[in-house]
């Protein structure tokens, strides 16, 4: 079982970017040893022939063909750009 010390804590406080008052280190300390004890269950789960899920019910995810278009709407597009000739983004010259 993995323990968390109160340093180890402040570390990953710091590290997470949270602040955290030096009298709820100890605390911050056990809930983090209790996500690893969690886990070191996980890691007990005989999990062999079983397929990865993508949601908990079974469905196929939507396919679409992957074909290169122009988004359908290329005026829409180009009416936000600085500068558009014969509907394309101009952009300036950077190479010689």
């Amino acid at each position: 079982m993995s323990t968390i010390d109160i340093s180890t804590a402040r570390k990953v406080a710091h590290l997470a970017r949270i602040r955290v008052a030096e009298d709820q280190l100890p605390q911050l300390a056990e809930q983090l040893s209790g996500i690893l004890t969690f886990m070191e269950q996980l890691n007990e789960v005989d999990v062999d022939g079983i397929e990865p899920m993508t949601s908990v019910t079974p469905m196929r995810l939507k396919r679409r063909v992957d074909e290169v278009t122009d988004g359908g709407y290329p005026d829409k597009v180009l009416k936000n750009a600085p500068d558009a000739r014969e509907g394309f983004f101009a952009v300036p010259k950077v190479v010689e």
